[in-house]
């Protein structure tokens, strides 16, 4: 089982994520997506399994920046943009055996059925 852990260092919702991974012992690899951007064919086939809407961070400057425009976009320009800014996506991102699962971190019952543990 090979579980990657996408998001950055000083996200508060990854830091919850990882700590509660080591306090359950799971292994996992954690990859700052500001120093290793995820390219877009990575993000093409996250959206395969996750859907763009889930992935985007709302919350976030980058994605308030955007502008009205962002609302008619397809999925060809999410990816684009998420390319383009890897602050646009939601945090973590958790890829199991190569296909994306999870975005985000708020149930512990959710990850364990969606990392089938």
């Amino acid at each position: 089982m090979s579980i990657q852990v996408y998001g950055i260092p000083n996200c508060g919702t990854c830091k919850k994520a990882l700590i509660w991974l080591q306090s359950n012992s799971i292994e996992y690899e954690f990859i700052n997506t500001k120093e290793t951007p995820p390219n877009s064919e990575m993000i093409e086939n996250w959206m395969k399994s996750l859907g763009s809407a889930p992935m985007r961070n709302t919350s976030g400057q980058s994605y308030r920046a955007l502008g009205d425009e962002k609302k008619t976009w397809t999925e060809r320009q999410w990816i684009d943009a998420f390319t383009n800014d890897a602050m646009l996506l939601k945090r973590p991102i958790f890829v199991k055996d190569g296909t994306a699962v999870l975005v985000g971190f708020r149930d512990e019952v959710v990850i364990k059925t969606k990392l089938k543990l």
